[in-house]
C-alpha cells in the first residue's frame, strides 16, 4: 500500500529524531523500534494478525513500517481498543507510516493447511505487499521461515511494540469490515455482530442453518454442524 493520503483526525506531532518514550501506560511503546533505528535499520515492520480463533471468515494479517520522524500516539493491541479508537487510529497509520501491507487467507485454505500455517501465509503476504522492503520484521510470537530479512519474535508484541500494535489495528479493522460485508451475503449468521467468533448467537445460527461457505469446516464447532448438515 505504501503511503496513503487519508485524512486523519489530528496530525501526530513531528519529531526531528526518534519518538520519545511513550509516557501513557496503555501505549505499546517504541523500544524495539528505537533499538533497530539506532542500529541503522530504518525500515522496521511490525506484523500481526486478526481472526485465528473464529469459526468463520478469513485470517487477516497487517504489516506496518512506522516513520521514525512521525510517531503516532495511542497505539496499542487492537483487542484493548474500542471500535471508535481503532477507527480513529487507522487513518493515522495509513497516512503517517512509511508503508502498510495486508494479507489474508480464506476459510477453505485454512481448512487445508491449518490455522497456524494460514496465519504465517497471511503474514508473508502482508510483508510482500509492503511498498518498502523491511530491514527487520517484528512479529507477535510467530516465526516465519521464508523471510529475506532479519526477524524478531516478540512475546505479547502487540502490547509492547508500536509497530506490531499498528499492524494489529490494520488487521483487525480490515477483517471486521470484511465480516460486515459478508453479513450481507450470509444474513442468517450475524457476522456483522460477532465477526465469526463462537458466540451463543452464532452457535445457535449454526444449529439452525448449518455451516455456510464462510465457515471453517476443520474447526470443531463447525465440523460438528457439518456432520448434522452434510449437504451444505
Amino acid at each position: 500500500m505504501g503511503r496513503h493520503a487519508v485524512g486523519a483526525p489530528g496530525r501526530p506531532t513531528r519529531s526531528r529524531g526518534y519518538p520519545a518514550r511513550v509516557a501513557a501506560r496503555r501505549e505499546a511503546g517504541y523500544r524495539f523500534e528505537r533499538e533497530a533505528w539506532h542500529a541503522g535499520l530504518r525500515h522496521v515492520a511490525g506484523v500481526d494478525e486478526a481472526g485465528r480463533g473464529p469459526l468463520a471468515g478469513p485470517v487477516v494479517a497487517g504489516a506496518v513500517i512506522l516513520d521514525p520522524a512521525r510517531p503516532i500516539r495511542g497505539l496499542q493491541d487492537s483487542k484493548l481498543l474500542t471500535p471508535s479508537q481503532r477507527a480513529t487510529l487507522l487513518p493515522q497509520i495509513l497516512e503517517f507510516s512509511l508503508a502498510v501491507g495486508i494479507g489474508s487467507v480464506d476459510p477453505a485454505t485454512i481448512d487445508r493447511i491449518n490455522i497456524l500455517e494460514a496465519t504465517r501465509r497471511a503474514m508473508l503476504e502482508a510483508i510482500t505487499n509492503l511498498a518498502v522492503a523491511p530491514d527487520l520484521v517484528l512479529i507477535d510470537a510467530v516465526r516465519l521461515v521464508a523471510l529475506s530479512c532479519a526477524q524478531k519474535s516478540v512475546i505479547k508484541g502487540d502490547r509492547r511494540s508500536a509497530s506490531i500494535a499498528a499492524a494489529s489495528i490494520v488487521a483487525k479493522v480490515t477483517r471486521d469490515r470484511l465480516m460486515i460485508d459478508y453479513d450481507r451475503q450470509f444474513p442468517d449468521y450475524g457476522f456483522a455482530r460477532h465477526k465469526g467468533y463462537a458466540t451463543a448467537a452464532h452457535q445457535a445460527a449454526l444449529a439452525k442453518y448449518g455451516p455456510c461457505a464462510l465457515h471453517r469446516r476443520s474447526f470443531h464447532g463447525v465440523w460438528l454442524q457439518g456432520e448434522l448438515f452434510p449437504e451444505v
